[in-house]
């Protein structure tokens, strides 16, 4: 009996050890006010076996509030918006049923759409795509984004243009590299020297708030023999968050890269390469659409310049409103600010299409040491209608630095 009861006390004591409930706040910060994903950490939390979260219900004044586990079973994430007032509780109880379809993926043919529900909003090519029939087939390409859809489902980006063929969506070869003092160039493809493939997946996810997938991607170097060929293994993570709006969306995008060469590769500087660039749709040209960078540039004086945000705005394809993108860099990427490469507004025989790219290595090269981790973290929000300087800057605060929670 003393047994029995020795067990009985040995509970009570560890349920002793966990609260009922887990109540914090969102510390006030200046300049954002616009919604914001923020997570904590699981074994802070205090309720409960963290492989066992089936029964948490996350609450912000009475009402229930989506959330997401990551996959690693360590941090709890949601999203924090201007409708929610600053105080949250996590607590243990049955959660109730979701209107929201969250964020999944679908992988078919070749491509990995992410969806808000039903809604698709932007596909990772992993299957090759050649070039049209009667153009060089070194043109052919795997691993980009495209197409990239505004909320309402205008095409955003473009593949294979015919003024550049080697074009892809949004994707992010270096363009002038050295490996052991001789040059190869993984952008330009009809060069013939490289290119950059998808190879495979590490994750997919998909979930309440967001979905996304781990690619690994390769950067072959066509001039080396075959056992030397890869010059840089690549992790893209991309990332598709649901803010709870019907205009907008945001899209994280991580890339992670190690050269397995010797002696590392050289990336030189140049106007072109790496970092994260976007081909927009033939729709867009000098007469229709607009460029405004957090330094105040524009289309025509934000080439060349450093930023921490840009924004990209056009007409729809409908012709009676806008939409775009807001390019967010990250304070620690290199070159943070960043400089961009923006076409000039006469380009493309005077028509001025649209090209954008964050370019970490526009002014200055960059050394990639053998076997060592690097990383470029962007944010992309796409938008239907109008996004303000203001709302941008409010955007790129809480992407620099995540709002900070208080426990109450």
């Amino acid at each position: 009996m003393k047994y029995v009861f020795l067990g009985y006390v040995v509970m009570l004591l560890l349920s002793c050890n966990y609260k009922e409930a887990y109540k914090f706040e969102i510390a006030e910060k200046d300049g954002i006010t616009l919604a914001s994903p923020i997570s904590l950490k699981i074994d802070t939390l205090g309720l409960g076996d963290a492989d066992d979260q089936s029964n948490l219900v996350l609450k912000n004044n009475g009402k229930q509030i989506p959330f997401q586990i990551d996959n690693g079973q360590k941090r709890l994430w949601f999203v924090h918006t201007p409708n929610n007032n600053g105080s949250y509780e996590i607590v243990k109880e049955e959660a109730q049923i979701h209107g929201s379809e969250g964020v999944k993926t679908d992988k078919n043919n070749g491509n990995l759409q992410l969806l808000k529900g039903s809604i698709p909003l932007l596909t990772y090519r992993y299957g090759m795509t050649y070039p049209p029939k009667g153009v060089d087939s070194i043109f052919r390409k795997s691993g980009y984004l495209h197409p990239l859809l505004s909320p309402s489902g205008d095409t955003l980006s473009r593949i294979q243009p015919p003024d550049h063929y080697h074009h892809y969506g949004i994707w992010g070869p270096w363009t002038h590299t050295q490996i052991e003092g001789e040059r190869v160039d993984f952008w330009n493809l009809v060069e013939r020297q490289g290119t950059v493939l998808f190879k495979d997946f590490n994750d997919t996810y998909s979930g309440a708030l967001y979905g996304g997938f781990n690619a690994r991607q390769e950067h072959i170097n066509l001039k080396a023999s075959e056992d030397n060929r890869i010059a840089l293994n690549e992790d893209l993570d991309v990332k598709v968050w649901d803010l709870d709006r019907p205009d907008r969306y945001m899209v994280d995008y991580t890339s992670n890269f190690s050269s397995p060469l010797k002696n590392g590769i050289l990336f030189e500087a140049y106007r072109y390469g790496g970092g994260l660039g976007m081909r927009f749709t033939e729709r867009w040209h000098k007469d229709n659409c607009t460029v405004l960078t957090s330094e105040g540039n524009d289309r025509l004086t934000a080439d060349g310049t450093n930023a921490r945000w840009c924004m990209v705005t056009g007409e729809s394809a409908d012709g009676k409103g806008t939409n775009g993108v807001l390019f967010l860099s990250y304070p620690e990427n290199r070159s943070h600010p960043e400089p961009m490469r923006i076409w000039p507004i006469d380009g493309n025989g005077g028509r001025g299409d649209m090209f954008f790219e964050f370019c970490p290595i526009r002014h200055e090269e960059w050394k990639i040491e053998p076997n060592k981790d690097y990383s470029l973290k962007y944010r992309m929000v796409v938008f239907d209608g109008e996004l303000t300087a203001e709302e941008a800057e409010s955007y790129w605060k809480s992407f620099a630095e995540m709002p900070r929670i208080v426990n109450n």
